[in-house]
């Protein structure tokens, strides 16, 4: 046997569905803010592993500069001319200078 409670079964039906909404309202917006700061954390990563490799690179280069200044007679003598301007005996050191370039 139905009872017909006429508007109040419609009332009680539409009050459990704006409850179950608001429910799912809070749930979204209590996740929102850990979700938003995971995709920060994530984006962080990705440009800090970038940097890590760039520095990687950096580190192989200097390595590989630190080795051949170690073992190699002839960076260092090479090193020497450029930076040291030194010279062999009885050779000739020709510099050129860059002058600023002339407004006209």
């Amino acid at each position: 046997m139905k009872v017909d409670l006429g508007i109040w079964s419609k009332l009680s039906q539409a009050v459990l569905v704006l409850v179950a909404l608001a429910v799912l309202v809070f749930i979204i917006l209590a996740y929102q803010k850990p979700i938003q700061q995971n995709e920060r954390m994530r984006r962080e990563i990705l440009r800090l592993d970038t940097e890590l490799q760039k520095q990687d690179a950096i580190s192989k280069q200097l390595r590989a500069d630190i080795d051949a200044l170690r073992n190699d007679p002839a960076t260092v003598t090479r090193l020497a001319r450029e930076k040291l301007g030194y010279a062999k005996p009885d050779e000739t050191v020709v510099r050129f200078e860059t002058n600023a370039p002339v407004r006209q």
